[in-house]
């Protein structure tokens, strides 16, 4: 089954190499592709792609904000960020607001055909840049109490379902780790997703660190 893509991206001719880097691959298909955020968030969850690449500098509404709208009522779609932005507030924005993966405009075509298969499987890409950013910034921040509190209510079973999330691990390795079935590990993180107040794997797994 081919995974289904959007795309919202004011720049034309970037726009143009994500459609041509789509068409050419044969597990993918483009849903649609959009300039702007209103008209986007209007059709996208009718249209419901498994993933949306998004800008961030975009005119009339920032992407950030659109994937925070749209991660209501999509829950199941991942977000990408695909962006010339690098520095932690708008990697951390972006995050919180419900993408799954951050990475920088100028990505090679492998890694970024590599980001989509790894967020449709339950992975979390980001550019390596982006990833020390994130990891110095958690080194920096110490604990966190709201955190804390909010983990505090999830069972043992929960919390190890969250470690072994937070270790890389797509869900079928956690079923096997933890002895138990598909099914039953997407119950878990749907659990852990309502106790924590997230919306993604990323959200959950930055409430982990920050513990």
């Amino acid at each position: 089954m081919k995974t289904r893509i959007s795309i919202i991206e004011d720049d034309g001719p970037t726009r143009q190499i994500l459609t041509e880097i789509i068409a050419s691959t044969p597990t993918l298909e483009l849903v649609s592709q959009y300039e702007r955020c209103a008209p986007a968030i209007k059709a996208l969850p009718e249209e419901g792609p498994d993933v949306v690449l998004v800008d961030i500098n975009l005119p009339e509404m920032n992407g950030v904000d659109a994937v925070k709208q749209l991660k209501v009522s999509m829950p199941n779609t991942q977000f990408l960020m695909l962006t010339v932005y690098e520095d932690a507030d708008h990697i951390f924005a972006a995050l919180a607001a419900g993408a799954t993966g951050y990475l920088l405009k100028g990505t090679r075509r492998k890694e970024l055909l590599e980001a989509i298969t790894d967020i449709r499987v339950g992975g979390s890409p980001m550019s390596s840049g982006i990833a020390r950013k994130v990891v110095q910034s958690f080194s920096r921040s110490g604990s966190s109490t709201t955190g804390r509190s909010e983990l505090d209510t999830l069972s043992p079973r929960e919390q190890s379902v969250l470690a072994l999330l937070t270790k890389g691990y797509l869900y079928k390795e956690i079923a096997d780790s933890l002895g138990v079935s598909g099914p039953t590990v997407t119950t878990y993180i749907r659990r852990i997703y309502e106790k924590l107040q997230v919306h993604s794997r990323t959200q959950a797994i930055t409430k982990y660190l920050q513990k």
